[in-house]
């Protein structure tokens, strides 16, 4: 686990495409309220509460209690961890394409 304790891995938490979109809409306002949400899947209100439960859990959702309602918002912190995972094999990509170019005018010539 990361060094903020979170219960479930990141990488597992947007593995799911409606969890991804979950983060994409959370990410393009400030605050949502669970219904509002709701009404951006074709499931119900129980599924998406399951599917933010999961981003809970990692860390990427904050909610917040405003009457009866729960409002939810993202806590893009988390998501570091793939930005820097990915920039890794980024570097590791960009270095073979310059060996093979490299090769290739070695053989050229």
């Amino acid at each position: 686990m990361s060094e903020n304790n979170q219960l479930r891995d990141v990488f597992d938490a947007i593995a799911d495409p409606t969890r991804r979109r979950l983060i994409r809409l959370l990410a393009e306002a400030e605050e949502i309220p669970l219904h509002e949400l709701t009404a951006q899947f074709e499931m119900g209100r129980t599924a998406v509460s399951k599917h933010l439960t999961i981003l809970k859990d990692a860390g990427l959702v904050l909610d917040r209690k405003v009457g009866r309602e729960t409002r939810f918002r993202l806590n893009a912190s988390p998501l570091r961890e793939i930005q820097d995972w990915v920039a890794f094999y980024s570097k590791f990509w960009s270095m073979n394409l310059l060996r093979l170019n490299q090769l290739l005018e070695e053989e050229e010539e």
